[in-house]
């Protein structure tokens, strides 16, 4: 067996060895780390996203599809901010990400106006600027290359057609139908698009009275604190229009607390926006008449819109993802099984 002086002896002999590899080598082995570190982080594409929120299900998963695109596998290194649905949090953010010299600022805006300052800042340091979601109202729509989302204004036509579809096939057409929307955060494009789309096809309806359109903030909380409202003011609503399904859950259960049924075969119609996969499993069983899809899944369209701008391909000013119209004779398992959100 070793002694303690033989362990010593070689303990000694073990450290100097190591001593002799990394004045040799070592000086090399740390300049080699450094320059490939150096090198990845030059090669990947540096993207600033100010997100609204986290108000809903729908937000969380338009989250979770932009960080599955802008990875590091994907070539990006991603700077993700929360607004937590405040404007100035947003404009702190995007003027942040000036700052730091990002290639490439996406934004949802909380709402529409408000914007020209900062966007004229990115714009005048050579940052391109993506709406996500929404849309901003600027009179220099240079001040931004593209938008990605939603066609808010449609989705509230179609709304309205399901409805006039809807009270033909029960005959009643040509009677008097009491209407309560509620509505998202004021000011925001999806708010303004789906009321003003919705109006366009109640304005050529006489009998279709809207008793009154109030913001619920696009949460279940509100959506179910203003049903309730809704409910004392108003003994004979036929219908709901609830502009997302956070608000809709709320105005459920308002509804059923009140005594009185919703769905295919309630007293209640309810028309409801987003189409998340809970939401979903109530049109299956009626308990929702009608869901109008809005699909959050655009972290795809945005990586292909920044991939054609590197390219320098020419892109156009809006893109839409695709959308449907979600009823109990077309909610499948499979629609079911394969949701995603």
């Amino acid at each position: 067996m070793f002694g303690k002086r033989s362990y010593g002896v070689i303990a000694v002999g073990i450290l100097l060895v190591m001593t002799l590899f990394l004045l040799l080598f070592g000086s090399r082995l740390f300049t080699d780390i450094e320059e490939e570190a150096h090198i990845t982080q030059e090669n990947r594409i540096v993207v600033g996203v100010s997100q609204l929120g986290s108000e809903s299900g729908w937000r969380t998963a338009n989250t979770e599809s932009v960080q599955n695109a802008f990875t590091q596998q994907n070539g990006y290194f991603l700077i993700f901010h929360n607004a937590r649905q405040k404007q100035e949090n947003q404009l702190k953010a995007i003027r942040s990400f000036i700052s730091q010299r990002v290639d490439y600022i996406i934004f949802s805006p909380v709402v529409e106006t408000g914007w020209e300052t900062v966007l004229q800042e990115a714009k005048e340091a050579g940052i391109p600027v993506i709406l996500m979601d929404r849309k901003v109202d600027v009179e220099d729509e240079s001040l931004y290359v593209t938008c990605v989302g939603s066609d808010f204004e449609e989705e509230g036509e179609k709304a309205g057609h399901w409805l006039e579809g809807e009270l033909v096939r029960q005959n009643r057409s040509s009677q008097s139908v009491n209407i309560v929307i509620l509505a998202g955060t004021e000011g925001s494009s999806s708010q303004i698009g789906r009321s003003a789309g919705f109006a366009t096809v109640a304005d050529r309806h006489g009998n279709w009275n809207i008793l009154e359109e109030k913001c619920a903030e696009f949460t279940s909380t509100k959506g179910k604190e203003v049903m309730k409202t809704f409910l004392r003011r108003y003994p004979d609503i036929d219908v709901v229009v609830s502009q997302n399904d956070d608000m809709t859950f709320g105005a459920i259960e308002a509804i059923k607390e009140s005594g009185r049924t919703v769905g295919v075969n309630g007293d209640v119609m309810i028309i409801s926006y987003d189409a998340l996969g809970d939401a979903l499993e109530m049109v299956a069983d009626g308990t929702i008449n009608v869901d109008i899809e809005c699909n959050p899944n655009q972290g795809e369209y945005l990586l292909e819109v920044i991939d054609m701008l590197e390219a320098e391909e020419p892109i156009e000013k809006r893109y839409y993802v695709e959308e449907d119209v979600f009823t109990i004779e077309n909610v499948t398992e499979e629609v079911l099984n394969g949701r995603t959100y």
